[in-house]
């Protein structure tokens, strides 16, 4: 069996039990402090919009890119913090050998917009770690699920499948929007941390 069909075997098992494989999203929400930022300087990457929310169709030769990104990735860079490399919170950035969460999503993304897959099937998504601290996730929407690259883990899961509480992630339509994720509980802005930080919907 291949590790194509033994991930997806797993995940849909799972997922029959546990969850959705999909997240259900809600209406347009805040857009991370830190997002609106980078969409200042890279104002093209936030512009782009989609009347085509279709996932991805996942492949053999797709997954096997997706695993090969998310690993090389989070091998490439190594973690520091914003007040580390920047002397503030919140700076997305592309990495090139330093950087937070944010930007590994960032380099991921870009990555795999430059292999040909869809803007609109990978996503920024803020989440709550068990912790409670906020930390940001890459989300590719497929056929067979919405699944998470991170910079803490290398084996991509179903967005089920992790310890995660989901809160926002981009809008498929367009690139500077975001919308709330529906099974996230509602939340102070003092409750999240600072990956979440929020700048609020005009």
């Amino acid at each position: 069996m291949t590790v194509f069909g033994s991930v997806f075997g797993t995940t849909a098992g799972q997922a029959g039990q546990n969850a959705n494989p999909w997240m259900q999203t809600g209406g347009r929400t805040s857009q991370p402090v830190g997002h609106y930022d980078f969409c200042k300087q890279y104002k093209k990457e936030c512009n782009q919009t989609s009347r085509n929310e279709a996932p991805l169709k996942l492949t053999q030769g797709l997954w096997n890119k997706i695993v090969q990104v998310n690993a090389q990735v989070n091998t490439a860079i190594m973690p520091r913090t914003d007040m580390e490399m920047w002397g503030k919170e919140e700076v997305w950035s592309y990495p090139t050998q330093y950087g937070d969460c944010e930007d590994y999503v960032l380099l991921k993304r870009r990555m795999l917009i430059n292999a040909g897959f869809p803007v609109n099937t990978l996503l920024i998504t803020v989440v709550r770690q068990s912790n409670g601290e906020g930390h940001a996730v890459l989300t590719v929407r497929t056929d067979r699920g919405d699944f998470i690259l991170d910079n803490l883990e290398d084996s991509v899961k179903n967005w089920n499948q992790t310890d995660y509480t989901y809160l926002k992630r981009q809008s498929a339509r367009h690139t500077g929007q975001w919308v709330d994720i529906r099974n996230a509980p509602q939340m102070l802005l003092s409750d999240v941390p600072t990956s979440a930080l929020e700048r609020r919907v005009p």
